[in-house]
């Protein structure tokens, strides 16, 4: 008797066990491309520059993403005195695997700047949040690092391009690097992976709107 089209025996469910050469050779590329993928997979070194608002904010959103994917993560901060910021007041109370250094003086703009801070102690904060960012970078303890207002720092002339670059091209190959500030040189932009420029179209104090919790600090 002719075996039943439903039978599990006979030659259809053979066929069940031996897979289809096509389908096995479809599968077996699909996992070199992902092991291709992955062996492309290194540290990034990650730009923001540009006059506009949101360089640091973009700096801290990956850190806490990394954070969340249990990567190590640390920052300096450059310029930046150390004022209160919601950033740095979450940071400390909830996310233990995030580490903030602040190694500024405030603004060092003359327009912006303290009077009562020389320049030497900016270029003396400088340096240290440098010795700081070299040791971070060449540790191991960390996935990723970020360097906030660096590029400002280069161009107070606080730090020299040259120094910053042969940090970033030392780094560990497995290290996210994540530079901020404005005015980043073309060599920076070279270097690096990922370049985003926030421009600003239109911001509120020029409105007379002046600087605001949960917004500007």
């Amino acid at each position: 008797m002719a075996p039943s089209r439903f039978s599990t025996k006979g030659a259809l469910s053979t066929n069940r066990l031996i897979p289809h050469p096509r389908r096995w050779l479809l599968e077996e590329e699909e996992r070199a491309k992902r092991r291709e993928a992955k062996a492309r997979r290194r540290g990034l070194l990650l730009v923001f520059t540009g006059n506009g608002k949101g360089k640091s904010t973009a700096a801290f959103g990956l850190a806490l993403r990394a954070t969340g994917n249990e990567l190590p993560v640390k920052v300096v901060q450059f310029i930046k005195g150390s004022w209160k910021t919601g950033e740095r007041e979450a940071i400390r109370k909830y996310l233990p695997g995030i580490e903030v250094e602040v190694g500024g003086k405030g603004f060092t703009i003359e327009r912006l700047r303290d009077p009562k801070i020389p320049m030497t102690d900016h270029q003396l904060a400088a340096r240290a949040a440098f010795e700081m960012a070299k040791e971070a970078v060449s540790s191991g303890r960390y996935r990723m690092v970020v360097l906030d207002e660096i590029l400002g720092s280069i161009k107070a002339g606080l730090v020299t391009e040259a120094e910053v670059l042969e940090l970033a091209r030392d780094r560990p190959n497995e290290l996210h690097l994540i530079f901020t500030g404005r005015g980043a040189t073309d060599s920076i932009i070279e270097a690096a992976d990922l370049v985003t420029e926030m421009r600003e179209i239109k911001h509120h104090f020029k409105a007379g709107i002046p600087a605001q919790r949960g917004i500007e600090f």
